[in-house]
Formats: structure tokens, C-alpha cells, sequence
């Protein structure tokens, strides 16, 4: 599970990231650097053993998401649920640990609660929720070949520039997918 609060706890970074002591260091260094987070940890003198205040209070959210998915890494997951896991960092961070989780975690199966269209615009399937209910169903290029649809809707109300980047991404997420099977 990645929430939406990604917390750290009182300790290193050693402790948070492997908090039952079982992984190696290279192991840890290995989860790092697929969350891109070794070069700032190899830049504290103490590395593995800085310590993190209390809720990570010394790091930026984003580095605080990064954290915890690194310590998601460690546990090797077959199903992860996230839940608006990047709601509370700017477009920016969002979209590195969108990068991140895609490329982390390719061969998991993963189940997003997001809000936000490009978190979502190259997922193998989309449910839109509509006050309550479910809307409408399947991948986004067949949710935005409805030109009725709650999804092509919300992806034309982010404006024109950012709609036409959004269906661009779901084709071509949908052509690399056609071209592995």
C-alpha cells in the first residue's frame, strides 16, 4: 500500500526503509537508486545511517514518497494499492514518481485511486466513478473514443493543449501494449 500521506517514522534511513533489518546494504542502495533517491542519500556523510525526524519532517514530500516507495520495493509486491499517492506534491515530483512506479514496479499489478488524469492517461484500464457509481469502464483509448463519456469530458475540460498531450500518451501507451502481444 502507498497512501496518500507517505510517512516517515523517528530513525535513519536505514530503519525506514528496512524496518524488520533483514535486507543488505546493497539491496537498499538498490531500492534507492530505482527511486532515484541514491545520489541524495550518498550525499549525507552518515548515507544509510542519517537520521530522519520524526514524519520526515527534513525531507520534501516528494522525497518522503520516494522513501516509501523504495521501502514497497524491498517487499517485493505482487498487487500494490495506491491511494491519491502523489496528491500532495506539485506536477513536477508528481510526474518523476509516476516515472518511477511505472518502471519499479512493471510487473505488478497495481490499483490506483487518482484524481488526476495523467496519473492514470497510460494505465492498461481506467474505472471513472461518477457520484458514486461506476461510469464507464476499459482502456483509455476506448474511454476517449466516446465523445459522450465522463472520461473524454474530464480530458477536454484540462484544456486544449494538455487534452491533446493526454490522448497522445494513451495512443501511445496503447500502441506499445498492441506491439508486445
Amino acid at each position: 500500500m502507498i497512501p496518500q500521506d507517505p510517512y516517515l517514522f523517528s530513525g535513519t534511513i536505514r530503519t525506514n526503509l528496512d524496518v524488520t533489518g533483514k535486507h543488505t546494504d546493497e539491496e537498499l542502495w538498490e531500492a534507492l537508486r530505482m527511486v532515484t533517491l541514491e545520489p541524495l542519500v550518498r550525499g549525507f556523510a552518515d548515507g544509510l545511517g542519517h537520521m530522519v525526524k520524526e514524519k520526515g519532517d527534513n525531507f520534501s514530500a516528494g522525497t518522503i514518497q520516494l522513501f516509501c516507495i523504495a521501502r514497497v520495493l524491498l517487499k517485493k509486491p505482487r498487487i500494490i494499492f495506491m491511494d491519491e499517492a502523489t496528491a500532495s506534491v506539485d506536477l513536477e515530483t508528481d510526474s518523476m514518481v509516476q516515472e518511477t512506479i511505472r518502471k519499479s514496479f512493471a510487473d505488478c499489478t497495481i490499483v490506483t485511486i487518482a484524481h488526476r488524469l495523467n496519473t492514470v492517461i497510460d494505465y492498461d484500464k481506467v474505472l471513472v466513478m461518477d457520484a458514486g457509481q461506476v461510469a464507464e469502464f476499459g482502456t483509455p483509448v476506448e474511454l476517449l473514443s466516446n465523445p459522450e463519456g465522463v472520461f473524454t469530458q474530464l480530458v477536454g475540460q484540462t484544456g486544449a493543449n494538455s487534452a491533446t498531450e493526454l490522448r497522445s500518451r494513451a495512443v501511445k501507451k496503447q500502441a506499445e501494449r498492441e506491439s508486445r502481444a
